[in-house]
């Protein structure tokens, strides 16, 4: 079973500051990210520092000194947001923390009145439909890869 000291969820403003001074805080994201996500393993603390700048909400979850939960998105402010590297730590999964790692990037000030939200998941399209996302089968993904 989990420890039972309490769990804190902090929204972040852009750049994630907050995070990224935290004592070993990029040390600690790479971790969480390297053990608990097939689609962000191998970045490196520079390439996360650079990823936290560039999101306009950062929300990370902890269990004392532990970091168990990240999620971010960008954002216009105004028409268009996208969530991203949404991952809880396998050991708190189905408790509703990642629930919460949402709801809270929804309410941040950056995503709080966007006309529409996106997201992509491979195999998690359950738990977003939970939270209010659709398919959008009228919708296709394309990706265009740096050479």
């Amino acid at each position: 079973m989990a420890n039972a000291e309490a769990i804190s969820v902090i929204c972040h403003g852009p750049g994630a500051w907050r995070l990224q001074l935290q004592p070993r805080g990029l040390h600690k994201l790479q971790q969480l990210l390297d053990r608990h996500s097939f689609w962000a393993q191998g970045r490196s603390r520079k390439a996360l520092s650079q990823m936290l700048q560039g999101s306009q909400a950062v929300v990370s979850s902890w269990q004392g000194g532990a970091l168990i939960g990240f999620g971010r998105a960008t954002s216009d402010g105004l028409y268009r947001a996208v969530l991203w590297d949404v991952v809880v730590d396998s050991n708190h999964q189905g408790q509703g923390l990642g629930r919460r790692i949402v709801e809270t990037l929804l309410q941040a000030p950056a995503l709080r009145h966007v006309e529409r939200t996106y997201l992509m998941t491979t195999n998690s399209s359950g738990f977003y439909s939970q939270l209010g996302f659709e398919p959008m089968g009228n919708q296709q993904l394309m990706l265009r890869k740096s050479s």
